[in-house]
């Protein structure tokens, strides 16, 4: 009996090829490619979680065409390689393996690649300064760089290297390529009147800027026959006044259509303005699902006979569902939900949606800055393919009684491993219900995301055969008693409670505390901290229609910068959201003394001091680790067998806490 889904598991040929289902894998770039270009083992285990879980096509995103001139990722593949082959086939041959397609997406960035990277300038389609340059001057230290105006000599030959990198795809077994024709990149940088300035048949006007995409189609249609399928990918709108708009948009794709079998409609660009219109192509847990569909409809509607596929917070296949019912795409797109749970489609497939992990929409798999293989929050064997190349836990050979204390995301995920390993566990957890401090960060109205994950988390945890003692603080004489091989600690994280005079007044508590209903939260507050609690507390209570002000001791550049680095995209949408309700945020500025309806602040330049009105303080100024009761247990059993995970060993992110507790658990 099939599934309920039936637009998204129906099959579909294309050039006389057959696609299982609509389901795409949009293109992530993975950082295993060897530092030369090409495809590795690892690579194509880590793809195989994929292909195993019941995608139809997977891509690969930025596969360069030539790394020496287009290069912006630490391992990215180089289909210029002449060696690139052999190693491709491995990939295309596993994906052949479970019926779907192995493919790439093949791009060159253009403007983007830095002068550092690969020793010039970089080429464009105009001699250009871009603000990612700037930007990247003004970090470096040195002066900016124009990118080089490609003679038409050098667009023939680029042209050739587009035609050639699917040609190699082709000749490894594989039927499909993407071309990456969005995001400002070298072939929307032709397209866009944004970057394009030149005067010749690729300047001008709009047909005149789609030569250059056309000819691109026509040498890989020249070079890979009419057996092979032609993805290509847009911005619908570049969103930058400056740039490229959906209304021409539009006109391009119907010069583009006879070249293409499939239109992959995103928009946004990556890199200009400071990342501003990233958020239009990676989209953060503050924005709507099917944040792009609109597109993909408006273009379906004006072009029918043109396949398409329509990518942007799809989260679920619910959702593809609808769209495809709708007849607003033919295919759908998805990237980070697939790589919270490659599983979904098999899920699905069965009629089991309850069992889909969510996708927090929190970008932590994103790890360029430094660079790491990329990884996953909610899903940590996407960190461990190579060593579980089938997507499960193997069992102990040798089965011991483990005791885990707390039961947050770490203290959880090590005990669903450990059953998964045959282990006799026991889980303590001080608080009524499992969490942890996902309880507090699923608080906020907006974080639909992680209300959702919470949701599947403790379903999750009831299905495993654990013993599970809520409202019980594990102590000493308690873990001792059951004589246990190994323990796992992972007893999270405290608030930090700032050393200020009135501190421990009736109206100050933790921010979490307020927005969580535990403590008052009167209709003047002051919030100390503008890092990710202190930002989505204050978005939510003036939502109330509460007066918010945040204090700040960081300057306004490093307290953005901190911002980022603990609530990603999220936390500067929500910043920017502040920003036009005007709500105040003293950066560089301490609190001094908290009185009975103020707070007296000082500027931490000038020493000036002033006070601020409030009925309600908040603090939110970090977390500390609970080391002391970590310290307190970690001798309750054969110390070569206690683990301290997550919070409790460095207070981070859900994903620290998520890839620790799993990991301590596999080493048991």
């Amino acid at each position: 009996m099939g599934s309920k889904y039936t637009r998204v598991f129906s099959p579909i040929d294309i050039r006389g090829i057959d696609f299982k289902n609509r389901i795409t894998l949009a293109p992530p770039s993975p950082n295993l490619a060897s530092p030369d270009g090409l495809v590795t083992h690892e690579f194509v285990d880590w793809m195989r979680m994929f292909a195993r879980g019941g995608a139809t096509v997977l891509y690969v995103g930025n596969s360069s065409i030539d790394i020496t001139e287009c290069k912006d990722e630490e391992c990215q593949l180089d289909l210029n390689n002449p060696h690139s082959v052999l190693p491709l086939s491995w990939y295309a041959e596993m994906a052949a393996a479970y019926n779907c397609h192995a493919s790439l997406e093949i791009n060159h960035n253009g403007k983007d690649t830095a002068f550092e990277t690969v020793g010039h300038a970089p080429y464009s389609a105009s001699a250009i300064i871009t603000t990612s340059e700037i930007s990247r001057a003004r970090r470096l230290g040195r002066e900016p760089i124009r990118s080089i105006e490609m003679s038409k000599e050098k667009v023939r030959e680029t042209i050739g290297k587009y035609g050639s990198a699917a040609a190699k795809m082709k000749e490894a077994g594989m039927d499909i390529v993407l071309v990456h024709g969005g995001h400002g990149n070298l072939i929307s940088q032709f397209t866009s009147p944004m970057y394009n300035f030149r005067t010749d048949e690729y300047g001008g006007s709009t047909e005149k800027r789609a030569r250059f995409a056309i000819e691109v189609c026509e040498d890989i249609r020249r070079k890979c026959g009419k057996d092979f399928v032609i993805e290509f990918r847009v911005s619908a709108d570049e969103i930058a006044p400056e740039g490229m708009h959906f209304d021409e948009t539009l006109e391009l794709i119907g010069l583009l259509k006879d070249h293409i079998d499939i239109i992959h409609v995103s928009a946004g660009i990556h890199s200009d303005f400071d990342m501003k219109y990233y958020r239009n192509w990676c989209q953060n847990y503050m924005m709507p699902h099917m944040f792009n569909v609109h597109y993909a409809a408006e273009v379906k509607k004006r072009y029918p006979e043109l396949l398409v596929n329509t990518v942007g917070s799809i989260t679920s296949v619910i959702e593809a569902e609808e769209i495809l019912s709708n007849g607003w795409a033919d295919f759908v797109a998805m990237c980070r939900p697939l790589m919270a749970d490659p599983d979904m489609p098999k899920k699905y497939s069965a009629n089991r949606p309850e069992d889909h992990r969510p996708c927090l929409r929190c970008d932590q798999c994103a790890r360029f800055m430094p660079p790491r293989v990329i990884n996953c929050a909610v899903n940590p064997i996407s960190g461990l393919t190579s060593e579980l190349k089938e997507g499960t836990v193997p069992e102990a050979k040798v089965k011991r009684k483990v005791g885990i204390v707390g039961g947050g995301p770490a203290g959880v995920y090590a005990m669903m491993a450990a059953c998964d390993r045959g282990h006799e566990v026991i889980l303590y957890e001080k608080d009524s219900e499992l969490g942890g401090n996902l309880i507090g960060a699923a608080a906020p109205p907006e974080k639909a995301d992680l209300k959702k994950y919470l949701t599947w988390f403790r379903r999750e945890a009831g299905k495993y055969n654990a013993t599970v003692k809520l409202n019980t603080e594990a102590t000493q004489e308690m873990l001792e008693k059951e004589n246990f091989d190994a323990l796992i600690i992972a007893v999270g994280a405290e608030p930090v409670i700032p050393r200020i005079p009135g501190i421990d007044k009736k109206h100050v508590s933790w921010t979490t505390d307020a927005e969580l209903g535990k403590t008052f939260a009167g209709d003047d507050i002051i919030i100390i901290g503008a890092g990710s609690i202190g930002i989505e507390a204050a978005f939510d209570f003036e939502s109330q229609g509460k007066k918010v002000a945040l204090v700040e001791m960081l300057e306004e550049e490093p307290a953005k910068w901190n911002l980022f680095r603990s609530g990603g995209q999220g936390g500067n949408e929500l910043a920017g959201m502040l920003a036009e309700r005007k709500t105040p945020i003293y950066y560089g500025t301490s609190v001094k003394e908290i009185l009975d309806d103020k707070v007296v602040c000082e500027d931490v330049k000038t020493g000036k001091t002033f006070e601020l009105a409030a009925d309600t303080v908040l603090y939110s100024i970090g977390m500390r680790p609970r080391r002391d009761v970590a310290a307190q247990l970690r001798r309750c059993a054969p110390e070569g067998w206690v683990y301290i995970v997550g919070d409790a060993k460095e207070s981070g992110k859900i994903t620290h806490a998520t890839n620790g507790g799993f990991q301590a658990a596999l080493h048991i």
